[in-house]
C-alpha cells in the first residue's frame, strides 16, 4: 500500500475509533446544564450515558458479522448513517427522555465504527506494519478523550449543549464521506455466507485467539478501575478542584499517546512480543509502586498510573494485532469480540473500584499488579502455541519479508 493512501486510512481509521470517547467525553459539561434545563436528578441524566454504553457493547456483536457477510463498507456506512442522523435527533431533544432514547440510537450507530475500523486494518495491512499502524491510531485516538471534554466546554461558553450533537452530527458527515472514497477491504472470493451464531462459534472455538483476548482485556483492569475511581479520590478524597482533577486525568490519556508513539518506532526494531512483555512488566511494577510508594499527596495515585497508561499505550497495539494475527477469517467477528471482551471486563472493573473501598489507591494498586503479573506469566505459557507474524531482519529492523 503506497505511504500516502496508508496516511489517509490511518486518518480515517482513527476518526472511526474515536467516535465512542466524542459520543461520550464532549458532551460531558453540558450534563449540568441539561440537568438544571428539565430539573432531573442527575441519575436520570447519567442515563444517557448508562443507556449509550450498554447499547454499544451490544451492537458490538451486530456489526462484525455483518462485516463478514456483505462486506466492511455496506454495515459501516449505515452505521454512520445512523449516528449522524441520532446526533441531529440529540440536538432537537425535547426532554430528558427524548435525549436518553436518541443517545441509545446513536450507540447503536456508533457500534459499527469501532467494530469495523480494527478488521478493515486486519483487511488491508500485513503483520508487522499492522502493528505500526495500530500504534499511530492509538496515537491519534487517545486525543479523543485529551480534547472533546475541552470542545465540549469552548461549545457551551459560547453556544448551547445542542451544538455539542451538532458537531458530533458532522464530525459523522465527515466519516461518511471517507468510508465512501474507501475501496471495500474484504476480499469477496472470502465472503462465507453464515448465520450470527455460526460465526461466532466459529470464533469463540479458535483457542489462541480467545487466550489472548483474555490475557489482553486483563490488562486494562487498573486503567477501568482509575477511570471509574479516580475523581472520588482526587475530588472528594483530597479536596483537588474540578480543574486540577482534568488535567490529572488528561495527563493519564497524554502517557498513553506516548507510550503508543514509544511502540510504532520500537515495534519495527524490537517487534511486538518484547514490546508487550515490557508493558505487562510495568503495569505489574506500577501496581507495586501504587501500593507501597510513600509519594506525597495527588502524587501517590499520579506517577504510578502514569507508568501503567504509558505500558498500556505501549503492549496494546501489538496485543491487539496479535490477537487478529489467530484469525484467517471473519475478522469483523473476532473484532467485535475483541473489542466487547474488553469494555466488559472494564465495566466489571469500574463496578469493582465503586465499592465502598477504605483506601481505593491500594485496591487499584492491587488490580494492577495481578493483572499485570498474570498477563505476564500467561503471557510467556502462550508464547510458543501462538501464530507469530512471519519477519525478517534487515539492517537491524525486523520487516515483512517481500511477497
Amino acid at each position: 500500500m503506497k505511504t500516502h493512501t496508508t496516511g489517509r486510512l490511518v486518518a480515517l481509521i482513527a476518526l472511526l475509533s474515536a467516535f465512542p470517547p466524542l459520543a461520550t467525553d464532549m458532551y460531558l459539561p453540558a450534563l449540568p446544564s441539561l440537568q438544571a434545563q428539565w430539573n432531573q436528578p442527575l441519575s436520570v441524566v447519567n442515563l444517557t450515558l448508562v443507556g449509550f454504553f450498554v447499547t454499544y457493547c451490544f451492537f458490538l456483536l451486530v456489526y462484525g458479522p455483518l462485516s463478514d457477510r456483505f462486506g466492511r463498507k455496506p454495515p459501516l456506512m449505515a452505521g454512520i448513517c445512523i449516528y449522524v442522523s441520532a446526533s441531529l435527533l440529540c440536538a432537537a431533544a425535547p426532554s430528558i427522555y427524548h435525549l436518553i432514547v436518541y443517545r441509545i440510537l446513536q450507540a447503536s450507530g456508533a457500534a459499527a465504527a469501532s467494530a469495523i475500523a480494527m478488521a478493515i486494518i486486519k483487511d488491508r495491512i500485513p503483520g508487522q506494519k499492522r502493528e505500526q499502524t495500530m500504534a499511530h491510531v492509538a496515537v491519534i485516538t487517545a486525543l479523543a478523550p485529551m480534547i472533546a471534554p475541552v470542545i465540549g466546554g469552548i461549545i457551551m461558553i459560547r453556544f448551547s449543549w445542542p451544538w455539542i450533537f451538532i458537531m458530533q452530527a458532522l464530525l459523522g458527515f465527515i466519516s461518511l464521506g471517507g468510508v465512501a472514497m474507501m475501496q471495500e477491504s474484504l476480499d469477496r472470493s472470502r465472503i462465507i455466507p453464515a448465520s450470527f451464531m455460526r460465526r461466532y462459534v466459529g470464533v469463540l472455538k479458535n483457542r489462541r485467539f480467545i487466550s489472548v483476548v483474555l490475557v489482553i482485556s486483563l490488562v486494562g483492569v487498573p486503567l477501568f478501575a482509575f477511570i471509574g475511581g479516580s475523581s472520588d479520590i482526587y475530588i472528594t478524597g483530597m479536596g483537588l478542584s474540578e480543574t486540577t482533577f482534568g488535567l490529572l486525568f488528561g495527563g493519564n490519556a497524554l502517557c498513553f499517546m506516548i507510550g503508543s508513539i514509544c511502540c510504532s518506532r520500537l515495534a519495527p526494531r524490537f517487534g511486538g512480543m518484547r514490546l508487550m512483555s515490557l508493558g505487562f512488566s510495568g503495569i505489574f511494577l506500577g501496581g507495586l509502586a501504587l501500593i507501597f510508594l510513600p509519594l506525597p499527596g495527588p502524587m501517590k495515585l499520579a506517577l504510578p498510573m502514569a507508568c501503567i497508561t504509558f505500558c498500556l499505550g505501549l503492549s496494546r497495539p501489538p496485543s491487539n494485532n496479535m490477537a487478529l494475527e489467530q484469525v484467517d477469517v471473519d475478522a469483523g467477528s473476532a473484532s467485535s469480540i475483541l473489542i466487547f471482551i474488553y469494555f466488559v471486563m472494564g465495566a466489571l472493573s469500574m463496578s469493582f473500584i465503586s465499592l465502598d473501598w477504605s483506601d481505593k489507591i491500594r485496591t487499584i494498586g492491587l488490580m494492577a499488579a495481578c493483572s499485570g503479573g498474570l498477563c505476564l506469566l500467561a503471557w510467556q505459557i502462550l508464547k510458543p502455541h501462538l501464530r507469530m507474524p512471519v519477519m525478517t531482519v534487515k539492517k537491524g529492523k525486523l520487516t515483512e519479508p517481500s511477497p
